[in-house]
């Protein structure tokens, strides 16, 4: 049975990459999996070492919360990062042991590559969103507010200013970017795990070798066991970050013109001026995960805005699960599967009057339309996700074949 190093930035959950890292450690130990966890800030309470999971931490700290120069110069090449993983693979490595990175950007850096590439045939890469390939992580224009096509580290793209918060941003990412490049040429690693097959062109796209990439779907649990009865409801409900691109600002202006009832759960605090300017939206605050089930229990449907190209959007299946339709912006990559399952449907999310005339058309429809859709979620049908159980089968047979290949 293989011995899996997780690999990861952090060790304590706020974003989905660090949750799922989290959640495979603990599932591959209760399997009987020996399981080591790597990190790059201090480590967690205790709660992995106490599920029998051996915990390394490489003591460092979100690139947000150092200095400026501290996190330009490191967030690059971070030295001592890569020298520390080095150290803990030389103790740790055997014939048996599979490594699996999956958050590297906000502590570890392209380092982590180099660290990685003696074991390169054993390790497999998640891409948990576009990192990988594309300099801002998405694919998209956040001064234009679009998709964006160009080639990543083309001409075009380096002469672009489509990062979200300035030009000198563009251009760290762009040069953090070629040390991403140049940390994964040449090395065969066993694979690069995408989280939607719609993610292919675009990770290939950004120089990644398509025959490396697989398709493992997001693990998904249900936010309620009990079916949500979205049909005698009538308020909309958006869940998730508030950054700028998630389309939450677009959101609050679509409900004021459909005049729809919005709760948006999720913390606001770098947001105040959404807040102000829509007193109506009811804004709930951050919510802890066991709550949001309660949060939504008297909405009609999930809203999913996004501007770019998601590559999966776990609320939209967890919704879904519950038994809570989605509306879910077209340019997402599930949004052909939510309309084909008959979970939900899909929303023109290029301006505020074409969304709200979208949710109005959804909200309108009979009650016996989104009652079958409610269902249908609840019963896990045209499943847009996997279970836990499942996950952890997929990677199980990627690891085991990865060995095998390597011997």
């Amino acid at each position: 049975m293989p011995h899996v190093v997780v690999i990861n930035d952090a060790s304590v959950a706020r974003g989905g990459a660090t949750g799922l890292a989290l959640l495979s450690a603990r599932m591959l130990r209760m399997r009987g999996h020996r399981v080591t966890y790597i990190c790059g800030d201090g480590g967690d309470d205790g709660a992995l070492a106490a599920q029998g999971v051996q915990v390394v931490a490489l003591g460092g700290t979100a690139l947000l919360k150092r200095g400026k120069f501290h996190a330009a110069r490191r967030g690059l090449y971070d030295a001592a990062k890569r020298d520390g993983l080095a150290r803990a693979i030389a103790e740790i490595d055997g014939p048996d042991t599979v490594y699996h990175l999956h958050g590297w950007a906000q502590i570890l850096s392209p380092s982590v590559f180099d660290a990685l590439a003696p074991v390169a045939a054993h390790t497999f890469l998640h891409a948990h969103d576009y990192f990988l390939a594309c300099p801002n992580g998405a694919y998209f224009d956040y001064q234009r507010r679009e998709e964006c096509a160009r080639v990543p580290m083309s001409a075009s793209c380096l002469a672009t200013n489509c990062d979200r918060r300035s030009r000198a941003q563009k251009t760290w990412r762009s040069m953090r970017q070629m040390q991403v490049r140049r940390g994964l040429a040449g090395r065969d690693w066993a694979g690069v795990l995408q989280i939607h097959p719609g993610m292919r062109d675009s990770l290939a796209r950004g120089g990644l070798p398509e025959a490396a990439i697989r398709t493992v779907r997001n693990p998904v649990e249900r936010w309620s066991e009990t079916r949500i009865p979205a049909e005698t409801n009538r308020r909309l409900a958006y869940v998730g970050r508030l950054e700028v691109g998630k389309g939450v600002a677009l959101l609050c202006e679509a409900a004021r013109r459909a005049g729809l009832p919005l709760r948006v759960i999720g913390s606001a605090e770098n947001r105040k001026e959404l807040t102000r300017a829509y007193p109506e939206v009811e804004f709930a605050g951050w919510t802890p995960r066991d709550e949001i089930a309660a949060a939504v229990a008297d909405c009609r449907a999930l809203v999913m805005p996004s501007r770019f190209a998601e590559p999966f959007g776990l609320v939209g299946a967890e919704a879904s699960l519950s038994g809570l339709p989605v509306a879910i912006s077209r340019a997402a990559l599930l949004a052909p599967d939510v309309v084909a399952a008959g979970l939900g449907t899909a929303v023109d999310v290029s301006g505020p009057d074409s969304l709200a005339r979208d949710l109005l058309a959804f909200m309108d429809r009979p009650d016996d339309e989104i009652e079958a859709m409610s269902r249908a979620g609840f019963a896990g049908e045209g499943l847009i996700a996997q279970t836990p159980g499942a996950w952890i089968d997929q990677l199980s047979g990627l690891y085991d074949a990865a060995l095998a290949a390597a011997r």
